[in-house]
């Protein structure tokens, strides 16, 4: 983990016009909610039309009922302005509930979008994508997009309308004053643009030095990442290498904070001189026709009424600049292709018999990396194939593309017969079950990850299955029994406990093709004999590819398949291969010396009566 200098925002970075923005992409997200919009509008120009009347009245109080002391008139008016001021409260409320209702309905849609999204793409992008950095985008920007969301709409429209029926109640009052009150509005529209592209760069880089941020928290900061920090003594590295991160993040958003605050000052500075140059110029009759003094007060109030908006528009935009990034980051992922899709026509394997077969495979993560290459082998129904060979030979590569995590380069893999392309992901899903070296384990009870396999599962099902896999004897010895919290990634279980759990949850999802990726390979030899009975009782009549380090454990296999330079270089049983003195008797025997050199006394003696 290399330390992270404080990130420096590139000044001649360029902001993205705002024509070339998905509208349409990010109005399709507004669309199911078309009625509750249209409410919002009709409730906005209630309140525009409440709004602008209350300077009206001002100015029927101040021009009829108090010069002439007509206090039965001046009751009357009170009354109608507390009425005005009561019902656009209300209106104000109602809009907020509504325009809040939408926003938040739109987010909730576009988080739930994107997880399903990113549960459809192929384990490639996870290679190649932080944890960190999609958890930022799952929070982060999303919720940096609530508030943008939220206030957008019913912001724009109300400031909109607002304006639109402010500008007509003071032209229908007074022309001349009302011209000269919208001369001052291009002081508040002009600097907007340098503002927002300002803002578009800070909080773009803000949201990617967050993101870094994440990722580093959600490495250093999980099980694995603290055990290996302290082993290694690393912590002050670690903290000053997160300090130097945070101090990056702190500096940009201090940055933003700031950007436009000297224009803003200058928008608080003319709308709180807007009322003294109203009465300067009515005073001065500088127009000809004196107005009245209920007009100039009432034009005070309107300049707030029109001045406010029109500085919350010109902060809108510079909102919806730097919202641009946030958006053009989710759409990053939404735009990241399904390498892994069902077909329109895909297949279903309602009864699969379990017969696989990789038919001249060739496969690379990487461009011009080949990882295997025009590889064949084929599992019989009800066989147990195994798959040997050197690190780095491929064989894990293998399983992965048996289980479709991803497609071959060239070549094609079967079950039945049927290309794993023309089947569909569910029906795969549903025939392949997969054990792995490493068992994850959700931070939830045990009984919740054995439902993982089979959510209606019930108890006589759970128990049957973890007897089947000799672990219910250990569950039933937990104080509260299947209802255990296994803790974060199985943290409380030891391994073997972990993969005899595993190995029970398959059992319950009973899938024809089992894959067995080292299941034991980093287990002790006590708890290797435990998960191997388990395995013993999964594997029985269930087609399965078996790959192993300990070849002791696949002496037995119908046939074994000697992976080497991503090829077959052998296969047959394990007599056949020792008598050939090839790769195989040659890996067979190293790991024997090795056990042997490494057993005690007594175990060495059976491992040479063995031999």
């Amino acid at each position: 983990m290399r330390f992270m200098t404080p990130f420096a925002v590139d000044e001649r970075a360029k902001r993205v016009p705002l024509a070339s923005v998905p509208w349409k992409r990010i109005g399709s997200y507004f669309k199911p909610y078309r009625l509750l919009l249209a409410i919002v509008v009709v409730v906005i120009a209630c309140s525009a039309v409440v709004g602008a009347l209350q300077p009206v009245i001002i100015r029927l109080i101040v021009d009829r009922a108090l010069p002439q002391h007509r206090t039965g008139l001046l009751d009357h008016y009170v009354l109608m302005m507390l009425a005005l001021i009561i019902g656009g409260g209300l209106l104000g409320v109602l809009q907020t509930y509504i325009t809040s209702l939408i926003g938040q309905s739109v987010m909730n849609d576009l988080r739930v979008s994107l997880y399903r999204h990113l549960h459809s793409l192929s384990m490639s992008f996870y290679g190649k994508t932080k944890t960190g950095e999609i958890l930022s985008r799952m929070t982060n920007d999303v919720q940096q997009l609530q508030s943008v969301v939220t206030d957008t709409y019913g912001s724009t429209v109300n400031n909109l309308l607002t304006v639109t029926v402010t500008l007509i109640t003071m032209y229908a009052l007074n022309a001349e004053l009302a011209t000269f009150s919208i001369v001052l509005l291009p002081l508040f529209i002009l600097p907007t643009r340098q503002v927002g592209k300002a803002t578009y760069r800070v909080r773009k880089a803000t949201q990617e030095k967050l993101a870094d941020l994440s990722a580093h928290l959600s490495e250093t900061l999980s099980q694995s990442g603290v055990l290996l920090i302290k082993l290694f003594g690393r912590q002050a590295e670690q903290t000053a290498t997160f300090s130097g991160m945070s101090q990056s993040v702190k500096q940009l958003q201090l940055r933003q904070a700031l950007i436009g605050r000297w224009f803003f000052m200058s928008i608080s500075i003319i709308t709180s001189a807007g009322p003294a140059l109203i009465y300067f110029v009515g005073g001065h009759t500088l127009f000809g026709r004196p107005p009245s003094i209920g007009t100039l007060v009432a034009f005070t109030v309107f300049l707030t009424r029109l001045f406010g908006p029109i500085a919350s528009l010109a902060n809108l935009g510079v909102n919806v600049y730097g919202s641009v990034a946030l958006f053009g980051r989710l759409f990053e992922y939404f735009d990241e292709c399904k390498e892994i899709a069902d077909k329109p026509d895909a297949v279903h394997l309602e009864s699969p018999v379990g017969h696989v077969e990789l038919r001249d495979v060739s496969f690379s993560y990487e461009p011009n990396r080949p990882v295997l290459s025009h590889l064949s082998l084929c599992a019989k129904p009800g066989e147990m194939i195994a798959l040997v060979g050197p690190s780095g030979a491929g064989k894990t590569t293998v399983s992965s593309l048996v289980a479709r995590l991803y497609d071959p380069v060239a070549g094609a893999v079967y079950i039945d017969g049927v290309d794993l392309r023309d089947l569909s992901l569910a029906s795969l899903a549903n025939t392949i079950g997969v054990v792995t070296q490493e068992t994850y384990l959700f931070h939830a009870t045990i009984a919740e990850n054995l439902r993982f396999a089979k959510p209606d599962a019930t108890e006589d099902e759970l128990v049957r299955a973890a007897e089947a896999a000799a672990i219910h004897e250990m569950i039933a010895g937990l104080p509260n029994g299947y209802d255990t919290l296994v803790g974060e990634r199985g943290h409380k279980l030891s391994g073997g406990e972990k993969q005899r759990l595993a190995i029970a949850r398959m059992i319950l999802k009973d899938p024809r093709i089992v894959l067995l990726d080292e299941a034991t390979s980093a287990l002790d030899s006590a708890s290797e004999r435990a998960v191997q009975d388990a395995l013993a009782v999964l594997l029985k009549g269930r087609t399965s590819i078996v790959i192993a380090h300990r070849m002791s454990t696949i002496v037995d296999a119908d046939r074994i398949y000697v992976i080497a330079r991503g090829t077959v270089a052998e296969e047959g049983t394990h007599e056949t291969l020792l008598r050939t003195k090839g790769l195989y008797a040659e890996l067979y025997r190293e790991q024997f010396e090795r056990a042997l050199l490494d057993a005690p006394d007594l175990e060495r003696a059976s491992l040479v009566t063995f031999a």
